[in-house]
């Protein structure tokens, strides 16, 4: 569980994310919320519920990034689904149980990632010892091992083939479909699960010593963990840290003035909700786990519908509203530049890697976020994503011949980007298909 201070989350969203403080804040909060829980007497901890949340506000704004980046600063289990993709009970499609079945195969694989590294060095050992028999024999002497054992640390072997027994997890079902559950296959059942697990399955791969490396590592550690402590454990971590972003949450909303047909399933959807966020016990094949303090994290537009159009109940558990604002020029311009992997340092670093230098004008950078701001202006808000179609449109020509154009640097300034992408803009009906 993260121990950062509410001022220090904002600290650490601000790296990554412009603007929306105000959602930040409510994101800090309630992260530093569960931390408080976890310190209060065991009688009262059990009583307090999380302070789930509802961001309001128009697509590409932000919301679901500062979901993500509250969940890997926390270290916690996340998901994110979209409201739309589950049906009511009793119709055909997903319920939505199925987001916490998810959430703990996120978490134990997040916990067996962080067990793993406690057994590094004996898993390592092994790993090695294992690449040595496949490359040398069982029954090679200690000297002629320990021969090569210094070649295989050192790297000079990493181009030697060796044909190793590796555990085959792909199951004979795969791409076969459960009538009645689309996107759910018979291979996403654990048979092993269901008739005791048996030997398990390998099979002989040949491949390069510095790719099996990787493979044999993960295999070893595995063995050397407790599975039953570590379910147990990521089990917990779900209950006591999980997050489960709610995207979409408006368009399972109805509006109050055009209720009926298709609007009863919709409701149906927020009805089914309600338990799970409300807190209930949700049986898995790993165990029951139970969501009393599993944070939601709602969002949505809200165009046609309006949050007071969902169930009163629903809203009643998302008792924190944030509303995030639109994003304007300047805001573009700044997250052009200043987040830690902005679009500009992602563009000059995959050209580097064709050694062409890109420079980018400040009057350059103010141009593309005008371009940018404009057409959402006159097209559609699809907020800060309009950045990615503009700056794709203007390195077009670039990512092209980038191959042929080493060693040459390019600026790129205001009359370039007007030059590329201005008159596409101006063209109120191209601009709707191409940016």
């Amino acid at each position: 569980m993260s121990e950062f201070t509410p001022r220090e989350i904002v600290s650490e969203l601000d790296k990554h994310i412009v603007a929306q403080s105000d959602a930040k804040r409510a994101v800090a909060i309630a992260l530093r919320g569960r931390w408080r829980r976890q310190r209060v007497g065991a009688d009262l901890r059990d009583e307090i519920t999380p302070k789930n949340i509802l961001m309001i506000g128009p697509t590409g704004v932000g919301k679901t990034e500062i979901s993500r980046r509250l969940a890997k600063l926390a270290g916690a289990p996340f998901l994110k689904v979209e409201a739309t993709k589950f049906t009511e009970v009793g119709y055909v499609g997903r319920d939505v149980e199925q987001i916490i079945r998810d959430l703990v195969e996120i978490s134990i694989g997040l916990t067996r990632e962080s067990r793993r590294k406690d057994v590094e060095a004996a898993a390592e050992a092994a790993a090695i010892d294992r690449i040595l028999d496949a490359f040398v024999g069982e029954t090679s002497g200690e000297t002629t091992r320990e021969k090569f054992r210094q070649k295989l640390i050192a790297g000079d072997l990493d181009d030697k083939e060796v044909g190793l027994d590796l555990a085959d997890h792909s199951s004979p079902f795969q791409g076969m479909e459960i009538p009645g559950q689309p996107g759910a296959g018979i291979g996403m059942i654990e048979l092993g699960s269901l008739f005791g697990k048996g030997a398990a399955r390998t099979k002989k791969r040949k491949m390069k010593i510095k790719d099996a490396y990787a493979p044999l590592l993960a295999e070893e550690a595995d063995k050397m963990l407790d599975e039953e402590t570590l379910i147990k454990t990521a089990i917990k971590a779900v209950e006591e840290d999980g997050i489960v972003f709610l995207d979409e949450i408006d368009k399972i909303t109805a509006r109050s003035d055009t209720r009926g047909g298709g609007q009863v399933s919709r409701e149906g959807v927020q009805r089914d909700l309600l338990p799970l966020i409300e807190g209930t016990t949700v049986s898995t094949k790993h165990g029951q786990v139970k969501t009393d303090h599993i944070l939601f994290i709602a969002s949505g537009a809200f165009h046609v519908a309006k949050p007071s159009d969902m169930l009163p109940e629903l809203q009643g558990r998302l008792p924190i509203r944030v509303e995030l604002r639109a994003l304007t020029r300047e805001d573009f311009e700044r997250i052009l530049t200043e987040p830690q992997a902005s679009l500009i340092k992602q563009y000059k670093a995959l050209l580097a890697t064709e050694d062409v230098t890109l420079e980018f004008t400040k009057n350059g950078i103010a141009e593309i976020a005008k371009i940018a701001a404009d057409v959402n202006a006159s097209v559609e808000n699809i907020g800060a994503r309009r950045l990615h179609t503009v700056m794709e449109r203007l390195l077009d020509d670039i990512s092209f011949t980038a191959t042929d154009r080493g060693g040459e640097s390019v600026m790129i300034d205001k009359a370039y980007v007007q030059k590329h992408v201005g008159e596409l803009a101006a063209d109120t009906d191209l601009s709707k298909f191409i940016l």
